[in-house]
């Protein structure tokens, strides 16, 4: 009966390979594509069915994160052609030969790592940031990097809520209130209000723009920095949304205008350690700090002598410098300090959103067909 089951199973996946691959033959070719599309499509049809391989792989890059996997697992669980396995960090380079689809997750892919990639087809983050991966490199070995837009999964508007749920936690001083419930304490800690308070948005993005949308009733006035205000860059009604915008050689003007400022800035060599003592020092004093992009915007030690002398009046941070981070950082022993384990763009709907993405770049390469769901860097 075991036998039989076995054999039956294997029945099972092979007519559903067939059937999947007379469906993509079936299917009406679509001739007024554009090129970069009809590329994608050539370079797709290299794997399934009309390809090499029977099964297209996809690996996940580390243990963080985990339901990135488990959710792409279950979008996928009735493809038996496709295959998603997750390893651990330090094994990448031992297997990603095996693979035609790379999530990197918070893996460095280098140029070493990229040169054994030889089944490679697209190296694609869970989300946008690609800052990890040696772009130069993948595109050397014409493999194509992408990333999922967070306007179309949820992301940008999970990591807007997350950062004002930063804002309110670090004004209204979360720490303190945690230790008067503790202490049986009542009436204390005396907070502070978001109401008249001047916000600057350093980075005026999609999550920008989404926290700027969700500040507006609160009654504030909002700053914002962005290399790039033209229209065609913008998709929204600024003048509804942002009281003084400026590029990044405004910022430090803007900075000592502001109370509060919210970093969601793209992280690239101009930009790691933006946050530094300049930019603080020309802060009013007590202002506040909170960061839900990228830890390494923030010069540590600047950050850190400005919370010792009371300069800063509050950090609120969603990322580090050092991740997973070091529980005994001294900077988590001051109370006006909140750091969450980077959760703002993991949500339900936000996770499910991106493994139907993963999982459909990986069907629609297995069947050679172009993708409309990722963003191609390269």
């Amino acid at each position: 009966m075991a036998g039989a089951r076995s054999a039956a199973t294997r029945l099972t996946h092979s007519s559903l390979f067939l059937l999947s691959r007379a469906a993509a033959a079936a299917a009406p070719r679509r001739t007024n594509l554009p090129s970069s599309s009809r590329d994608y499509s050539k370079m797709a049809s290299s794997v399934g069915g009309n390809g090499y391989s029977d099964v297209t792989r996809v690996l996940f890059c580390g243990h963080y994160w985990p339901a990135s996997t488990i959710y792409t697992k279950e979008y996928l669980q009735n493809y038996p052609f496709i295959q998603v396995d997750e390893v651990g960090l330090e094994h990448v380079p031992d297997v990603i030969q095996n693979y035609h689809i790379c999530v990197v997750k918070n893996k460095c892919i280098d140029s070493d790592i990229i040169a054994k990639a030889t089944k490679m087809k697209i190296i694609m983050q869970y989300g946008v940031g690609l800052e990890g991966v040696d772009i130069n490199a993948a595109t050397e070995q014409k493999i194509k990097v992408a990333r999922i837009p967070g306007s179309t999964t949820g992301n940008a508007i999970a990591c807007a809520e997350m950062a004002i749920y930063l804002t309110l936690g670090v004004l209204r001083k979360q720490k303190e209130m945690d230790t008067a419930v503790i202490q049986k304490d009542l009436g204390l800690p005396v907070g502070e209000t978001i109401f008249g308070k001047t916000i600057l948005i350093l980075g005026f993005g999609a999550i920008g723009m989404e926290i700027a949308k969700r500040l507006r009733p609160f009654g504030v006035k909002i700053l914002a920095t962005k290399r790039n205000w033209s229209s065609n860059t913008v998709s929204c009604d600024i003048d509804g949304l942002v009281d003084k915008k400026g590029g990044p050689e405004d910022m430090y003007e803007l900075a000592r205008e502001a109370d509060i400022v919210i970093t969601c800035m793209t992280l690239n060599n101009e930009s790691v350690g933006i946050v530094d003592h300049k930019f603080l020092s020309a802060l009013k004093k007590g202002s506040y700090l909170i960061n839900i992009a990228r830890g390494r915007l923030l010069d540590y030690t600047a950050v850190f002598n400005h919370l010792e002398s009371g300069h800063l009046g509050g950090l609120g941070i969603d990322v580090a410098w050092t991740e997973p981070f070091d529980p005994e950082d001294p900077i988590l022993k001051f109370p006006n300090v909140i750091i969450t384990p980077h959760v703002a763009g993991i949500t339900e709907y936000s996770y499910r959103t991106m493994a139907k993405v993963v999982g459909d770049v990986a069907l629609k390469l297995h069947a050679g067909e172009p993708f409309t769901e990722i963003e191609f860097v390269n």
